[in-house]
């Protein structure tokens, strides 16, 4: 049994609800906005994203509110009168919980749910819920207690504050003793610790594969979650991984072949996705899986082009990159599902961004431009030589048709002379095995 499972053992059942399930009971989502009067549409937008994460998760909204307030309440977010008239609507609608787009302190879960009376958690709270749906491997299930755990342990006192100190001592014995929430949280400490090392280790092994790529020119395919990367990687790579119409589908990097029409290959590997405000911690939980989008040579940054919101979204996705060190990449943005979106809008995007690619991935449209971009970015860091490679080399005339681009091939005695395209990374590994070069 995992630190997190004992702690939700040992917690009420209605904690342990809200940790890891929202399945079928009925929500009233809350939006608390500090903007200026008149910017309506970016909290409707953030409501209509959190309705999207709770359903996700598999709550069912029965009601929805946004409250505009110049800053937060320090006991209730919302104020107590806004928690008074959330009673009423949650009595109304039969609610069994409410849930906030907003991340709370421990203090103002507790005194909005005794105002309200149904449990109260927020953003970072149903994001968990999710990604522990989808955690299949063993390191992101690692990654989610790291998470979890992280998320806890400053609601602990929360969690045991009806329990009296424990395991105490006659006068001049052991002392007091400890309280439980001490324990609890010398506990946690050591598994985060735990956790980090043996993630960490994870990371250094991860951080060994891709270097062991580094012949091979590599693309990250990032973007915001459910923009359409896994059902483009399906395309691409001409694979049929499972994709879904859910947010973060996609927890584990996938990493495949894709061969362009011309013969180019690259390694194009599909991450997870992001949202607006990703917590924090959960990003660092997540970097080991991240290490693909560190050390790619090239990120195709995937935008939903049928969002209403897809601006914003891209916004979000290069806040994440900085916070990964990523912002500073070559990065093409594809503007994906064109197929389902308004023409004009597609148009207004291309002006704002016109160095981008527009495709559908779902139907193959604008593949054959995207290659010809990369192609471009490819043979920049290329250079063509002529070589003769001895017949009996066998091995280094197998490595340049499976890493160089042949233009043209001619048999001169015992030996073969190749003209090719090849990058300076293949080259110096080519000239290990034995080549012999002249440019041109």
């Amino acid at each position: 049994m995992t630190l997190l499972e004992w702690l939700l053992e040992s917690q009420s059942n209605t904690v342990k609800d809200t940790i890891l399930t929202v399945q079928n009971k009925r929500a009233i989502l809350v939006d608390v906005a500090h903007q200026a009067m008149g910017k309506n549409r970016d909290n409707i937008n953030s409501l209509e994203e959190l309705s999207l994460l709770a359903s996700t998760a598999g709550a069912i909204v029965v009601g929805q509110v946004i409250q505009r307030r110049e800053k937060p309440d320090n006991a209730y977010y919302i104020g107590r009168g806004k928690a008074e008239e959330l009673a009423v609507l949650a009595k109304d609608k039969q609610a069994d919980y409410v849930i906030l787009n907003n991340d709370l302190s421990p203090s103002q879960i507790r005194n909005l749910e005794e105002v309200v009376g149904v449990s109260v958690i927020d953003r970072t709270e149903v994001i968990l819920a999710i990604f522990g749906t989808h955690a299949r491997t063993n390191q992101s299930r690692l990654q989610l207690e790291l998470a979890h755990l992280e998320y806890a342990l400053p609601r602990l006192k929360h969690l045991w504050s009806h329990l009296s100190r424990i395991g105490g001592g006659d006068r001049g014995d052991r002392g007091p003793g400890e309280k439980q929430l001490e324990v609890d949280r010398r506990l946690s400490f050591d598994r985060i610790a735990t956790l980090k090392k043996e993630l960490k280790r994870i990371q250094v092994r991860r951080e060994e594969e891709v270097a062991t790529r580094s012949e091979d020119f590599t693309v990250a395919l990032v973007g915001y979650t459910n923009a359409g990367k896994s059902t483009l990687m399906n395309t691409l790579a001409h694979i049929d991984q499972l994709t879904e119409d859910k947010l973060f589908s996609t927890l584990d990097t996938k990493t495949n072949i894709w061969e362009f029409a011309s013969g180019q290959k690259v390694l194009l590997s599909d991450t997870v996705g992001f949202i607006r405000n990703l917590p924090h911690k959960l990003v660092e939980s997540f970097h080991a899986t991240l290490e693909e989008v560190r050390q790619a040579d090239l990120l195709l940054h995937i935008v939903d082009a049928s969002s209403p919101d897809a601006e914003s979204q891209i916004e979000a996705v290069n806040k994440v990159l900085k916070e990964i060190d990523c912002d500073k990449k070559d990065t093409i943005i594809v503007f994906n599902k064109i197929d389902n979106a308004d023409l004009i809008e597609v148009e207004i995007l291309r002006k704002k961004f016109p160095d981008a690619c527009v495709i559908s991935a779902l139907k193959g449209l604008g593949i054959e431009e995207l290659e010809a971009r990369l192609e471009k970015i490819i043979s920049a860091r290329q250079v063509v030589l002529t070589v003769k490679v001895p017949m009996e080399n066998g091995r280094l005339l197998a490595y340049l048709h499976q890493h160089g681009i042949i233009i043209d091939k001619k048999i001169l005695d015992s030996h073969y002379k190749i003209r090719l395209r090849i990058g300076h990374r293949d080259l110096f590994k080519a000239k290990e095995l034995g080549l012999k070069t002249k440019k041109g």
